[in-house]
């Protein structure tokens, strides 16, 4: 690497550690990452596992800038950051929790957080993609979708987010598919495009027998009423419909903004296409990016 690198991304996440090495001018000049994630660190064990990735950008003398968002900072991450209630600005460089490290090379800051009292919800990394989303598209967007293990459903206004509501649809997707008895059914990667979407439409009509038709899925599997494909199509269809009834607030007659895997957001596009809902996907790393370069420009160059 010839060009200098000025300050240092990172996005650490609970499972993953990814970091990137920028320029004078926010270019990313070269990433990596590891699987240092959150949970696989004990405590005192943050700084040497981000020493061990981003060592050969640190400088030979002096400190440099380490931003960080994500899991890093809760309850069980390296130190526990502040949260930010909503409403509230996304673009603010303010609140940042400073890291004591034993590496005098280091300048670590962690994001904050955003909660929400009333119903209780909270986030971490995910606002940085919503920041960093306003930062490359402008304010204009007003819901964002983020699909994931904990899917997050962001209501926007000029900058500010406004409510926020998460659903824990990838991870119940994972228990039931995994550890449930429809891991007997459940047994193949194929899948069944038709059966999805009849599967969202219903979940979204009939979000209160979702305990029910998953447990059909199991049934019509016995009876030989259902091909292999069709049971995991099935159940993600009625999970993501019924993850809809509920965030019906957030699209009904909105265009919606999704961050987050390809091939996950992809399903929910065709959900959401089903609805009639415009949808647009971004990519999260070019996300978390903007919202990291977003909140570095507010310290380097702070009256701009």
């Amino acid at each position: 690497m010839t060009e200098a690198v000025s300050w240092i991304a990172v996005d650490w996440g609970t499972t993953h550690l990814r970091a990137y090495a920028m320029s004078e001018v926010n270019v990313v000049l070269a990433e990596a990452q590891s699987t240092d994630g959150m949970a696989a660190l004990q405590t005192g064990e943050f700084e040497t596992a981000l020493i061990a990735l981003i060592s050969e950008w640190l400088p030979n003398s002096g400190r440099i800038l380490v931003l960080a968002c994500g899991m890093v900072g809760a309850r069980q991450g390296w130190v526990e950051a502040t949260y930010r209630t909503v409403p509230c600005s996304l673009s603010s460089g303010l609140d940042l929790t400073r890291v004591t490290t034993q590496d005098d090379r280091l300048e670590v800051r962690i994001l904050p957080g955003i909660c929400q009292t009333n119903p209780a919800d909270v986030m971490r990394g995910e606002e940085t993609q919503i920041a960093g989303l306003l930062a490359e598209q402008g304010d204009g967007i007003t819901t964002v979708c983020l699909p994931g293990t904990h899917s997050k459903w962001a209501s926007l206004n000029k900058g500010y987010i406004q409510s926020f509501s998460t659903f824990m649809t990838g991870e119940l997707f994972a228990l039931l598919s995994t550890q449930s008895i429809l891991c007997h059914s459940v047994t193949t990667d194929d899948w069944d495009e038709h059966a999805f979407l009849l599967a969202v439409s219903e979940g979204v009509e009939q979000p209160d027998m979702l305990l029910s038709s998953s447990f059909r899925i199991r049934a019509q599997s016995l009876l030989g009423e259902t091909a292999e494909a069709t049971a995991r199509a099935r159940l993600s269809g009625l999970l993501i419909g019924s993850e809809l009834a509920g965030a019906k607030d957030y699209w009904s007659q909105q265009s919606v903004a999704l961050i987050g895997d390809t091939a996950l957001s992809a399903l929910y596009e065709k959900a959401l296409d089903a609805l009639d809902v415009e949808t647009q996907i971004y990519d999260p790393k070019d996300m978390t990016v903007a919202g990291l370069r977003q909140q570095a420009q507010h310290l380097i160059n702070p009256e701009e």
